[in-house]
């Protein structure tokens, strides 16, 4: 491992490496079954080796590979990854440049429009039932509607309050048009990275209002958190990431079941 990298993950807590065998005795330490897996390779961001080794490999862990998909061959990789067990779909990095899908954020670009295009790759997305994972800037949900208007029968999932803060506004500007997505039952939300987003710690109210406007546009059944860990472990430690949603008024523990679990599972078909 070279030193970028080493400076790269230097603020984290956990283990320079954090396997799949320290993420599981993370996850027993705090009573959780299963576990999403999205892959953040950070050498070569689309080698997925160990996200389908891992997949393949426990029974509680799934997996989201990440696919460039202007790549020569890519509808052909993409149904390779999806022929193994536990790999549920791909993460598109939209807020990325399009050749480094990760850590290097340009909410600017416009490749999702262009991404559109490359219709073999959603034919094989459509063929293999593969979720797709959207990592935008709220600036770039325009973009993510034509995406879903084209290809509206697969399964989307949002990421990280596309980057809103507590000082987005949800109810106008760019945030907004989430309501608009709302209207195709096959959009998700995930209520995630949560530390990052907020500007204050622990239970970081000052997200809350956000968390809650997801839930009167979307309903509970596509509203899905995620821990973001150990990605957020400069700033939290894993009961942190996993107990904040506690914390949100107004939420009922029918809501809170919904969020940590049964709208994944509903929204990808796991159940």
């Amino acid at each position: 491992m070279n030193a970028a990298v080493l400076d790269l993950v230097d603020e984290f807590t956990v283990h320079t490496v954090y396997t799949a065998d320290r993420l599981l005795a993370d996850m027993d330490r705090n009573g959780i079954d299963e576990a999403v897996l999205v892959g953040y390779p950070i050498c070569e961001w689309t080698d997925n080796w160990y996200t389908l080794q891992v997949a393949e490999a426990y029974d509680r862990l799934y997996g989201i590979v990440m696919l460039d998909p202007f790549a020569e061959g890519a509808a052909d990789q993409l149904r390779r990854c999806m022929e193994t067990d536990g790999i549920l779909g791909f993460r598109l990095g939209a807020a990325c440049p399009a050749d480094q899908m990760w850590e290097t954020f340009d909410p600017g670009v416009t490749w999702l429009r262009d991404a559109i295009a490359e219709t073999e790759f959603w034919q094989a997305a459509v063929e293999t039932d593969a979720t797709v994972q959207l990592l935008c800037d709220h600036g770039q949900l325009d973009q993510a509607l034509e995406l879903v208007d084209r290809y509206p029968g697969l399964a989307y999932l949002f990421d990280h309050f596309a980057h809103a803060g507590p000082e987005t506004p949800t109810d106008e500007g760019t945030f907004a048009q989430f309501a608009e997505l709302a209207a195709y039952d096959t959009v998700a939300v995930k209520v995630s990275e949560i530390p990052h987003m907020s500007e204050t710690t622990f239970p970081y109210a000052d997200m809350h209002d956000h968390v809650r406007w997801f839930l009167e546009t979307f309903g509970r059944e596509r509203v899905i958190w995620g821990s973001d860990y150990p990605n957020v472990s400069d700033v939290a430690s894993y009961p942190e990431a996993r107990h904040w949603l506690r914390q949100v008024d107004s939420l009922s523990e029918g809501d809170r079941a919904w969020l940590t679990g049964r709208a994944f599972r509903r929204h990808v078909g796991l159940d």
